[in-house]
């Protein structure tokens, strides 16, 4: 989910988008002013929403299954410091609340659907949906038991969700946004530029001589804040995951062989046949056509006959399971290579078959999954044992063993880093080893203090990893011998950019009286330089994202100066041409467009009704039960 934010965010349609849709989850819902007060319910309630509670072990549940939702769509575990950092308990708690508000609108509106009805919509989401395209009882059973519900608690959520979503339409659908609007930014996205440019790096610089002692000594305390050691860290770390303990579980081959033939199915390539069908509306008709057909008539005259093409006829070649009629699954699969079948009873009508090429079921033997199935069946004794052995670390910690004590009296292997900084290099500037993958062991670990018990971070996937903070090196001033070449080198490039912003200046005065940006160059000895079908947020190799903003700033005609891709690279240009995108509202772009400022406007209605109905209703919060759930204070 997170990436797929920060790709809608990139370009400015999405950023406004996205800016509504965080409005409604948070500033619309407005519920951090309301009731901040704790009163009026039971000291087990995090809060009230007209005559609903909210218990703390609710919402406790509810935050732990969105954080859990969220950490699989972004594959990493998602603690609640970080959590907390990014605003989701405020989001999470805000929708909360707010949904609870509209159920109780729904009941006080006495709005409500069928079972048939809920039925219905669950049987026809695509998510339950099998190979064969119809709902599949198995398949909703693990996708929801993987989401944390279970059958009814599912059911009952959807009906909520439905009843939502028609006071939702009642209040925003329908809406048609401004013509002008929806062109107006179109052409932001699709408006192209082309410009003449020339461009200045730290050859154009000149010489710089080496500075002067006094001139380091100044620059550097004018400075000395941004040259500071960072603070480092000694950690202990211990990671007990089932990918690791795998790697030292022996399978033998015995138990392989068993459980190959245990799962033999898994390890086969269902039979597949190219199958033609023919299908026609009586069974008269399919009769006839199948005694021709014996009569030596060809499958592809009769085809041609009845106006149809090879793709009109042609299945493909599909396992049994594909095929969604089942009485014409079993014919296709009965019939030997090349046959053509007798009329077939089908749900969509009477047809003939034909199939023109079979592939054998492939079954692969053992010995060419041996290694798979030791190494599945290892990983999932592993996370059994990872239960245990956490129960085993917890107790040893809680005697007061350190991490490493625990480490080498459970057998296991801790990893000790001597300093680390937040970015996670070492004093030498070298990236330390050692730390796991797939969580953020130094966020956490820079949240705490030497000798206090955490709790162990969960990794996706399952297993923990357990942290220990065993030393600090505050942050401090360092001198200027500790840090001279890099201070050098800061005022080497600070000195170049200033001589290049004052070329640059001098070489715009220039072209703003009137000399053509070819003489200039010619002066400077700089090549011009062409760029065309520049679009906006669309930096190249060439034109930064400084560059592209100055261009789209100037007039036709006009010079302009911007920073290149470094702060140590200038380029100077002038606009020649701007083309000004056309629009065509049945296009699919002028769709997209219109989608999503319908969808920003919808959000941005729901939100304030939201904000109505809360009011009217009434909510309360209780902020300390709220900090319990969420880790921390919410203010």
């Amino acid at each position: 989910m997170l990436r797929g934010i920060h790709k809608a965010s990139t370009n400015w349609l999405g950023k406004a988008i996205m800016a509504c849709v965080l409005g409604l989850l948070v500033v619309s819902f407005a519920i951090w002013g309301i009731g901040d007060i704790f009163r009026g319910f039971g000291m087990s309630a995090a809060a009230k929403v007209g005559r609903t509670e909210i218990s703390v072990e609710q919402l406790r549940q509810i935050y732990n299954d969105r954080l859990q939702q969220l950490s699989r769509q972004v594959g990493r575990p998602i603690s609640l410091d970080q959590a907390r950092a990014l605003g989701i308990d405020r989001q999470v708690i805000g929708q909360v609340v707010a949904e609870t508000a509209l159920d109780e609108y729904a009941r006080k509106l006495r709005l409500g659907l069928s079972d048939a009805e809920i039925a219905k919509r669950v049987m026809s989401d695509p998510s339950f949906q099998g190979i064969s395209g119809q709902f599949d009882r198995g398949r909703f059973d693990a996708v929801i038991r993987q989401a944390g519900y279970t059958e009814p608690r599912y059911v009952a959520e959807q009906r909520r969700i439905l009843l939502r979503q028609q006071i939702a339409e009642t209040v925003a659908g329908g809406l048609a946004p401004p013509k002008t609007a929806v062109e107006a930014i179109h052409r932001y996205e699709n408006e192209e530029r082309t410009i003449e440019y020339v461009a200045l790096d730290r050859a154009q610089a000149g010489d710089i001589p080496p500075p002067t002692p006094e001139a380091l000594a100044k620059y550097f305390e004018e400075r000395k804040a941004s040259f500071r050691a960072p603070e480092y860290r000694k950690l202990a770390v211990l990671a007990v995951t089932p990918a690791e303990m795998a790697k030292w579980t022996v399978i033998s081959d015995a138990d392989a062989k068993r459980i190959y033939e245990e799962r033999r199915s898994r390890y086969a390539t269902p039979e597949r046949r190219q199958v033609q069908q023919i299908v026609f509306p009586k069974v008269e008709e399919a009769q006839a056509a199948a005694e021709r057909i014996a009569q030596g008539l060809s499958f592809e005259a009769l085809a041609a006959e009845r106006g149809l093409k090879d793709a009109d006829i042609d299945l493909g070649t599909i396992a049994r399971s594909a095929i969604i009629d089942r009485t014409v699954a079993d014919a296709a699969f009965s019939l030997k290579e090349g046959e053509v079948s007798a009329p077939v009873q089908g749900r969509f009508g009477t047809a003939l078959l034909r199939v023109l090429k079979v592939e054998p079921e492939q079954v692969r033997q053992y010995e060419q999954v041996a290694a798979e199935i030791k190494q599945e069946v290892a990983l999932e004794r592993a996370k059994a044992e990872v239960s245990s052995l956490r129960d085993k670390i917890e107790d040893s910690r809680a005697s007061g063993d350190s991490l490493t004590e625990t480490a080498q009296k459970l057998n296991l292997t801790s990893t000790t880093i001597d300093a680390v900084d937040r970015s996670g290099q070492r004093p030498d500037g070298v990236p330390v080893s050692g730390l796991p993958q797939g969580v953020d062991v130094l966020s956490a670990a820079f949240t705490t203090d030497v000798g206090i018990e955490v709790d162990p971070l969960q990794v996706e996937g399952g297993g923990f990893v357990w942290y220990e903070v065993l030393g600090i090196t505050p942050s401090r001033e360092r001198t200027l011998d500790e840090v001279k070449d890099e201070v050098e080198a800061r005022w080497r490039n600070d000195e170049i950019t200033t001589r290049l912003i004052a070329k640059t200046n001098a070489m715009l005065d220039k072209l703003q009286a009137g000399t053509p940006l070819k003489d200039v160059a010619a002066a400077e000895q700089l090549t011009v330089q062409t760029a065309s079908g520049l679009k906006r947020g669309k930096p190249s190799e060439a034109l930064s994202t400084q560059a592209l903003d100055a261009v789209f700033r100037a007039g036709k005609g006009a010079p302009g100066t911007a920073q290149g891709d470094q702060p140590t690279r200038r380029i100077v240009f002038r606009l020649t041409d701007i083309v000004v995108p056309e629009l065509d509202m049945n296009s699919d772009a002028a769709k997209r467009i219109n989608d999503a400022l319908r969808q920003a406007v919808s959000s941005d209605l729901i939100g304030q009704y939201v904000v109505k109905v809360e009011a009217e209703i009434g909510t309360n919060l209780n902020p300390s039960a709220i900090s319990q759930v969420v880790g921390g204070s919410t203010n």
